[in-house]
């Protein structure tokens, strides 16, 4: 019903419009039909300037004049034909008055036009502007105080407990990561804010944690993704590598001043109190990196991916197949779970008889042959000997045994054993 009420009145529309060029060409005045139309046809009359009211709201200026432009037109051509319709009694004067108002318009459209042309083009630039300043602002972003509450994230390696569990928490955390946390991981550094401010190293305990002033205050920093060999815990001996790597640091940072990045994905503390961080030395060393590139740190993964994991991963990978620092087989041949004295004892091949890298052979708790297990998935580091429990907490997915520690090590040569099991 409504669809034929509206076809009524469109059909009403172009009678009228009939009318009018049948009384224009009868020589009758425009404004006696139109009146007419309107007191016979008020409903539509209404309908009319409804519409006409919406068309100046939702144009504005532009759409106003527009519309006075084109009845212009409407009345210079009706006037032509015949001046009388128009109220004039020739054509020049419909020329002169109505066509210069065409004109008049013509020249006004023109204007306001060219003017919001300019305004859309500056507001095209402002938005521009601001999403580049904020995205380069995103990329260095300052790190922000979040509450002192320890995190139950730790990035840490130092805990004589953190061995076999928190590989098997790993894993689980890992087979269940989200789409997120893996677009994450694909990020790259791209080199510090130099609008935040650098802090103060007060003292470098060893090559992954240090202290440093930070707004008056000593804070203990535990760098994300990567692991130095141990030099300083009382429970362990000295580790292969670890006097290298807690000299390297120092050289680096001893003294100097840093910039610090977080990372959401690993909180603000670890379970120790820890501040967890990412820093850049103040000539901009990406420190966390260098250290890994350069054979003096593990790529290490706690639970949960980091921003930077797939940087560090390929930093790593560059060190092992470059055979820089700990991965060199004149070093620990990638082995830094061996102690320090171990390693050192091993004497340097000489040029006249150069020997081939070999898997790493750390001393076992046993000996070398009965049942060795490991986990498959890839992030694990260890192999645990039959006599170690520890093998029995592996993921059963994942978990492989083999008959002597030489086919352990040939399937998976960079496996060390698991600290839990010295």
């Amino acid at each position: 019903m409504n669809k034929e009420m509206q076809t009524g009145q469109i059909k009403k529309c172009f009678v009228f419009l009939k009318k009018i060029l049948i009384s224009v060409k009868n020589g009758e005045r425009f404004e006696s039909a139109s009146i007419d139309w309107i007191l016979h046809h008020k409903t539509m009359a209404i309908v009319l300037f409804v519409l006409f009211i919406a068309f100046i709201a939702a144009n504005g200026i532009s759409g106003i004049l527009a519309l006075l432009f084109l009845l212009s037109i409407v009345l210079f051509v009706l006037g032509f034909i015949k001046p009388s319709v128009v109220k004039m009694n020739s054509r020049k004067k419909v020329v002169k008055y109505i066509g210069s108002s065409l004109l008049t318009l013509f020249i006004l459209i023109t204007a306001v036009s060219t003017g919001n042309s300019a305004v859309n083009n500056n507001a095209g630039s402002t938005i521009v502007y601001n999403q580049t300043k904020n995205q380069s602002k995103d990329a260095g972003a300052k790190p922000q105080a979040q509450d002192q509450t320890v995190s139950n994230n730790p990035n840490d390696t130092s805990n004589p407990e953190a061995g076999a569990n928190n590989e098997n928490q790993s894993i689980g955390l890992e087979a269940n990561k989200t789409d997120n946390a893996q677009a994450t991981n694909q990020q790259t550094s791209s080199g510090p804010d130099t609008s935040t401010p650098l802090y103060a190293v007060s003292s470098v305990t060893d090559g992954d944690t240090l202290k440093v002033n930070i707004n008056g205050t000593v804070q203990t920093v535990r760098l994300i993704g990567m692991d130095t060999p141990e030099t300083v815990d009382p429970r362990k001996p000295v580790q292969c590598f670890g006097k290298e790597a807690s000299n390297k640091a120092k050289e680096l940072l001893s003294g100097k001043k840093i910039r610090i990045e977080t990372d959401p994905t690993q909180g603000e503390l670890d379970k120790y109190g820890r501040r967890l961080s990412y820093i850049y030395t103040e000539d901009g060393i990406f420190y966390n990196k260098y250290m890994i590139e350069q054979g003096y740190a593990h790529e290490y993964t706690y639970e949960i991916p980091y921003k930077y994991q797939a940087e560090f991963k390929a930093a790593q990978k560059s060190a092992q197949e470059n055979q820089r620092g700990f991965w060199s087989p004149t070093s620990c041949n990638g082995n830094t779970t061996q102690s320090a004295t171990v390693s050192s004892s091993n004497p340097t091949p000489s040029p006249s008889q150069p020997s081939s890298p070999q898997p790493a052979t750390p001393a076992p708790a046993t000996s070398t042959t009965g049942k060795y297990y490991t986990s498959s998935f890839h992030t694990s580091k260890y192999y645990y000997p039959a006599s170690c429990d520890e093998w029995q907490t592996l993921n059963k997915s994942y978990l492989k045994s083999f008959d002597s520690l030489g086919a352990l090590l040939a399937a998976y040569p960079s496996r060390t054993l698991s600290p839990q099991c010295q």
